[in-house]
């Protein structure tokens, strides 16, 4: 297989050494990017085989950054690779997964990712586990958007410069943006992709998550809300409309309708339900856990939309991290 392997992580312990074992850097080229790691990490990696480079953290940090620098180098030592595996260091990939998503581009060659299912290593850890393994469970077949992990085209990848290092939130779904436009496809393939270790345990943690996401979807609607596709744009008027206008008008009309406007509130446990009611193969705790989630998280979303507005104005963009 004529493919090279990008890690990112910082600080990802035992995580990171089960996530280069799965890929046995020996056996193929393997960019570990480390972003300031205090947990020896880069030794361990050296110490596996990846080559190691360590992100200069002068500068502003992202993900996206750390992404693009890791692929530098791994076609400055093998510029003649055709695909590049993307993966975060709190991940390990299954062992079928390269052979089936390479076999998928060498015969689809309109296609310039291939990605697919993600599962949590321990969701019975906690609920904000079981959370993002349902939000990890998106459906098969052509898709506009990946995760963290991928595999790419590398030919698809230079010709639209690679991640946009600006971007400290929602970075894949911002380059698939750009890919499609460039008349590249996507694709979500039936196939198990990786496991994934969340270590989400404390409600904080939820909280600040949901607060990068409300971020995220802000900052993609201001940089391609206005393309034919809206990216993001619904996304961003869910948070103005749940997380700020609709609570504050019920709260501003409990006094002229002596309470009864607070009624309203209802809205948001139905729509949990009706939420629940659209996850399939879960057990209904899960799935009512999962509807009260997007529902609730209209609020820290909004934080983030604040945030945003807030980083745009100052012109600076810090990274939001829940771990």
């Amino acid at each position: 297989m004529n493919v090279g392997i990008v890690v990112i992580g910082r600080n990802e312990g035992e995580r990171l050494l089960r996530c280069l074992t799965a890929l046995d850097p020996r056996a193929r080229p393997t960019v570990y990017v480390d972003s300031g790691s205090s947990d020896g990490s880069p030794a361990r990696a050296a110490e596996l085989g990846a080559v190691v480079a360590p992100l200069d953290m002068a500068k502003p940090f992202t993900a996206a950054r750390a992404r693009n620098e890791g692929f530098a180098r791994l076609l400055a030592d093998h510029p003649s690779l055709e695909f590049v595996q993307f993966l975060d260091g709190d991940c390990e990939i299954d062992p079928a997964w390269l052979p089936t998503a390479t076999a998928f581009l060498k015969e689809h060659v309109d296609f310039a990712i291939a990605c697919g299912r993600r599962r949590e290593r321990v969701p019975e850890q906690s609920i904000y586990n079981r959370l993002c393994d349902i939000e990890w469970a998106t459906p098969v077949g052509e898709t506009s958007a990946c995760g963290g992990d991928a595999l790419m085209r590398v030919a698809a990848l230079q010709a639209v410069n690679g991640y946009n290092p600006d971007v400290i939130a929602g970075e894949e779904p911002e380059l698939c943006v750009r890919l499609r436009r460039a008349g590249w496809r996507i694709q979500r393939l039936d196939a198990e992709m990786t496991l994934h270790d969340a270590a989400m345990t404390r409600f904080r943690q939820w909280w600040k998550r949901q607060i990068r996401a409300g971020f995220a979807y802000s900052l993609g609607a201001a940089m391609h809300g206005r393309s034919p596709e809206r990216h993001w744009v619904r996304e961003r008027q869910r948070i103005l409309i749940y997380g700020f206008f609709y609570p504050v008008l019920l709260l501003a009309l409990a006094w002229p309708t002596r309470g009864i406007s607070l009624a309203g509130f209802l809205l948001y446990p139905l729509q949990a339900v009706r939420i629940a009611l659209k996850v399939k193969g879960r057990p209904w705790k899960d799935r009512l856990a999962f509807g009260v989630s997007c529902m609730l998280s209209k609020f820290p979303e909004f934080i983030g939309w604040v945030k945003y507005q807030r980083a745009k104005r100052s012109g600076r963009m810090r990274i939001i991290e829940y771990k």
